[in-house]
């Protein structure tokens, strides 16, 4: 039977696995992507997991363990002995590497560590684990291609040819001195080209983009996205070439980033995935349930301070969905623009004046255009002509106060060096009802002299 990811195949694969056949596993496996191997293990328990990676050869399953989600990883690693942990790091860069011991308790890691057969590897693992995992230290693989800048073209391919055997990915070669101070980069091409004695001091490109071991894999995400980049090199305080960051490990920081700013806009406090428990999904969700719901009784308290004035029109009670349910759409749709560029840092070039004058300037547009409609449709359905000018301005009044809450709440946020995450969903919406109801009664008031 071929491998498949179908119920069926399942079904066949546990049936191998109680029985022992190794054999049907390794058959029908042969040649599988190791990510899809990883995805098919989801569906299995622990054990009929840990019988698969056996059965096929350590280095397709490093891959498989390395392609698992991290806290499924965790406990996935749980079923070897630090020895066979030794043996799959043995095949895998020594960011992943890093990342695998950084999930493990520090006995065990010792003992992984010293179980590695690759000495120099052992080496890098050592060195990457210092650093925090958020930041381009800990994302950087120390796996590269380098070369002097006294070499030649000669000399450089031999070194291509030694250090290549250790480098899955090879996009350019780094030029550094005699002290290991990055200079620049030479493209292989450029080499392939050049002449056997030329030098690659007169070759090589010194326009290199390239950022610090301490910056925040967030402004590293954004460093490559803007230049396009393949690979960044890293460099410490001195200047020194020490890793390199590879365009699949910036990947998988943007869509944790996406999958965290989700989650907050949408009201759930916490990193939670949907094989969690019910504990604990329950209290990534209550904090912002409970702020909503308080926002809800804010907002019934703050009605009943005009209870009189809905006895005497109690019309007016008809259009507060319409003017929450506004102001909340329209500071969410202000908010999430704002989360854009400032996922995009170099996007953020204009002064705030400008952009909150592009942000009035869009308000009142769609201010207008809104405040036209509901009027239109009040006289369409016979409502009295001071209330549909009341609901009018209200709801004008309101798109022009949500644009600028949901504009400016982000960027002082940010400012704060807090999530700006937070100013959209159940925060900024919670925010607007009060407000939208404070315009809409004040302009009531108003017009009604009541």
């Amino acid at each position: 039977m071929v491998f498949e990811l179908s119920k069926e195949y399942v079904e066949r694969l546990k049936e191998a696995i109680d029985n022992k056949d190794a054999d049907f596993i390794i058959e029908s496996m042969e040649g599988v992507n190791p990510a899809d191997i990883s995805t098919l293990l989801y569906e299995l328990n622990q054990e009929e997991s840990k019988f698969v990676i056996d059965s096929l050869d350590t280095e397709i399953g490093a891959e498989i363990i390395n392609d698992l989600d991290e806290d499924d990883r965790s406990k996935f690693l749980k079923n070897f002995n630090s020895v066979e942990i030794a043996g799959f790091v043995n095949y895998l860069d020594s960011d992943d590497a890093a990342d695998i011991l950084n999930e493990l308790p520090v006995k065990a890691r010792e003992e992984v560590l010293a179980g590695i057969e690759n000495e120099e590897k052992a080496a890098h693992i050592l060195d990457l684990l210092r650093y925090d995992e958020d930041c381009a230290g800990g994302l950087m693989a120390k796996e590269l291609i380098k070369a002097n800048v006294n070499w030649t073209i000669i000399q450089c391919i031999e070194e291509i040819r030694r250090q290549a055997e250790n480098v899955e990915k090879m996009y350019s070669v780094y030029v550094v001195d005699n002290r290991e101070k990055l200079l620049g980069r030479v493209s292989l091409k450029r080499i392939i080209l050049s002449e056997d004695n030329t030098l690659i001091a007169d070759i090589y490109d010194d326009d290199l983009v390239s950022v610090e071991t301490y910056l925040d894999e967030r402004e590293v995400a954004s460093v490559m996205q803007k230049y396009d980049l393949e690979a960044v090199p890293v460099v410490n305080v001195q200047g020194k070439l020490v890793g390199r960051i590879t365009i699949d490990d910036v990947v998988d920081v943007m869509r944790e980033l996406a999958d965290e700013e989700r989650q907050i806009m949408s009201g759930i406090s916490e990193d939670v995935e949907e094989d969690d428990t019910i504990w604990v999904l329950s209290r990534a969700r209550l904090p912002w349930l409970i702020i909503g719901m308080v926002g809800g009784l804010m907002g019934a308290e703050f009605i009943s301070i005009f209870e009189a004035d809905i006895a005497l029109i109690p019309a007016m009670a008809f259009f507060i969905p319409l003017i929450t349910a506004t102001g909340g759409n329209v500071g969410i749709q202000s908010s999430s623009i704002v989360l854009q560029s400032l996922a995009s840092r170099y996007i953020l070039e204009d002064s705030y004046t400008k952009r909150l004058a592009k942000v009035f300037l869009v308000a009142v547009l769609n201010g207008i255009v809104l405040a036209i409609l509901v009027f239109g449709a009040n006289m369409l359905f016979g409502k009295e002509f001071t209330l549909a000018v009341v609901v009018s301005i209200a709801l004008f009044s309101v798109v022009l106060l949500a644009s600028f809450m949901g504009t400016i709440t982000p960027l002082v946020l940010d400012k704060f060096g807090i999530n700006p995450a937070l100013a959209s969903g159940p925060f900024i919406t919670t925010a607007n009802d009060l407000l939208g109801l404070a315009v809409y009664f004040s302009v009531a008031h108003l017009l009604y002299n009541l």
